[in-house]
Formats: C-alpha cells, structure tokens, sequence
C-alpha cells in the first residue's frame, strides 16, 4: 500500500483550507497552522459499510471511488479502531449465508461504532424485520448492541444494550444508532481545547452553541460560567445533553457569576433545526457553529448579521462550504484566527476552526 508521507498530508490540507478561503470566501490568508493527529491510523471510533447481496453472494464495503456503483469487499479498514476490526471480522466471520442473521434488503447500511471501553455497537439501516439479531450478538464477539433505524435514522428497536456508555472528557454520553461524536477522539480533544479558547472569557456572557449534538462544548462552558443554549435536530443526542445537564452534581459555586447557580440552570438546549431556532435565541455574546458538510443556511447567516455576536467560532468539516459562510459574514465580522486539525488522515479532509470577531462593535 502506497500513502502520502504524513507530513505532506498536513501541508496540503493546510493549503487547501487556504486556497479554499482565498479563492471562495475572498480571504487574504497566509499559510495555516495544522495540528496532527495522534495516529495516522486505526483512529476511527465510528465506521460504515455498504452490504449488498447478490446472486453471486455477499459484498460488503466500501464504494468504489471511481464506480460508485460498484461496492469494493473490505475485510479490513486499516482506518478503524482495532475493536471495530475485531468486530466487522467477527461479524463477516457469522452473519452466515447471505447475511442471513440480518434484516431482510438488498442493500443494508451497516455502522459499527466504538465506546471508549472497547465495546461496539452495529446500526442496521435499510432492512425489513429483525433478522436473527440474539444469534448475530452471540456469535460476534466484542458486539454489545445492535440498533436498527428508520429513513430518518431515529432508532426503531435494539437488541443487547439500549446504549453504550462513552467516556467524552468528564461526562458519559449515552451511544446508541448514528449519533454524531467527532471519530477521531484523541485529535478531537486538541480541536476541542483550541475551540473552547477561542470563545474567551465566557463567564457571565451568553452563548449559542448551534449543531451542539451531545452538548459536550456546551456543558463545559457553562461549567465555566457562562450562560449556554445549545441547539441541534438530533433528538436522541438533545436528549442526552439534557440528562447530563440535569445529573451535573454540585454547582458552580467558586465560578465568577456562577455563585449558587446550578449547572443545568446554565445550560438549556433545543431539539430543533438551526435555521428556525437560532433567530430566536440571538442576541448572544459567542455564537459556535458546527455545521454538518453542507454548511449553514442562509436563515443562519441573515440572523448573525442582525444581531452580531461579538464572537463567532466556527468548526468546519468542508473547508469550501467554510469558506461560502466567511464570506457571506464578511460584511460584519473579521476573520480573527483560523487553524487546520487533521482528525482524518489517510484522507482529504481535513477540520478547521475559524474565528470571527465583530467588525464594529455595537
């Protein structure tokens, strides 16, 4: 096998996320920082792979990059932490003829994800009917959960564990399905801290942290005083935040402005889209956008230029939808910092951060 030496891999994201700002978002940038990920490989938490049956038997993979048509057999993905290699192993090893032990389709979409513990959870998508999902739990060893999902990936039965417990800094998040957690959880935490510095001083000012999911970066800057509404469509990650925000114990008594006043009085969060919420909690100090590849929406961009934050961190998975997005900001905000995290090497794509400061402050 045959890769880009790792060191070159950064510099050309890092010229990516640069070219994409200058030629798309009319932003004067020099060369970016980039931070590298702990590993190079088998980084990923979460993985998913195409099953298609055919007369000729069972192909399960990837699509191939120039047939999309076509599904690629993969035995092992060499990008997968090695409990999920254990697992999809395991899996392929018992699923038996014509994966007969799963759901019924000609095409399944299979995740496997991984919890900090090693245990694993399947997410089946696309069958009809359970299958023989107790066997399938039996045979595959390492595999704790499996969860089935409808077309719009809510899940509809499980077997084995309702959720797996994840270790994400000091709080468990409960996993279960599709939910959405940055794969690479090592370089995560370093785009994590940079993020959470680039809010500032928080403590006693207003934040809106968008596409929050589990509401992670939320609970800990209202741990750091500040007061947080998050918001994101995925119920069952909206849901979760809001447990953890209710068990948080103590307070955060000893914080400035924060004397007294319980966490989960902190942090509020809203199980809706971005585009029809955001409007509504605005005027905020800080507002975090952390968008999916698409970007945001043009409600998002017209409600940030009617009530400009002072603060806008935006955490960017698609350096030219981020580039779009600066640009249609321009007009009120500056770019202020901006630096390249590699949660996906091996890859072309690459995190980014961006830093936005209001232009003239109201």
């Amino acid at each position: 096998m045959q890769h880009l030496e790792y060191g070159a891999q950064l510099r050309a994201k890092a010229a990516i996320v640069a070219d994409s700002l200058k030629r798309l978002g009319h932003l004067g940038v020099g060369r970016l920082d980039e931070f590298p990920s702990p590993r190079e490989f088998e980084y990923r938490n979460r993985v998913s792979f195409v099953l298609r049956r055919t007369y000729a038997g069972v192909l399960a993979g990837y699509h191939a990059v120039d047939s999309p048509d076509e599904i690629v057999d993969v035995e092992r993905c060499l990008l997968a932490e090695s409990s999920i290699q254990e697992v999809w192993r395991a899996l392929r090893a018992s699923w038996g003829p014509g994966a007969s032990q799963l759901p019924m389709a000609h095409e399944l979409r299979l995740t496997l994800r991984a919890a900090s513990d090693g245990r694993v959870g399947l997410a089946i998508e696309g069958g009809r009917g359970s299958g023989e999902t107790a066997r399938t739990l039996l045979e595959a060893a390492g595999l704790a959960a499996i969860w089935s999902l409808d077309e719009k990936g809510r899940v509809t039965w499980h077997a084995g564990e309702e959720v797996l417990s994840e270790r994400w800094g000091r709080h468990h998040v409960p996993l279960a399905g599709t939910a959405f957690l940055q794969v690479n959880r090592e370089a995560a935490r370093h785009l994590e801290t940079y993020a959470r510095k680039q809010c500032g001083g928080v403590a006693g000012r207003r934040v809106v942290d968008a596409y929050c999911g589990f509401g992670l970066r939320a609970l800990g800057l209202a741990e750091d005083g500040a007061t947080v509404v998050g918001i994101d469509t995925d119920q069952h990650a909206i849901a979760a935040a809001q447990g953890v925000a209710r068990v948080l114990d103590g307070g955060m008594s000893g914080m400035p402005g924060g004397e007294g006043v319980p966490a989960h009085d902190k942090a509020r969060f809203l199980a809706a889209p971005v585009e029809r919420a955001l409007a509504g909690e605005l005027p905020a100090d800080v507002v975090i956008l952390n968008p999916p590849r698409r970007g945001i929406a043009r409600a998002v961009v017209q409600a940030l230029l009617r009530q400009p934050p002072e603060r806008i961190v935006y955490v960017s998975c698609n350096p030219a939808t981020l580039a779009r997005d600066l640009g249609a900001l321009g007009s009120h905000f500056a770019l202020a910092a901006c630096r390249a995290f590699d949660l996906f090497p091996q890859t072309a794509h690459v995190e980014t951060v961006a830093t936005l400061t209001r232009r003239n402050p109201v």
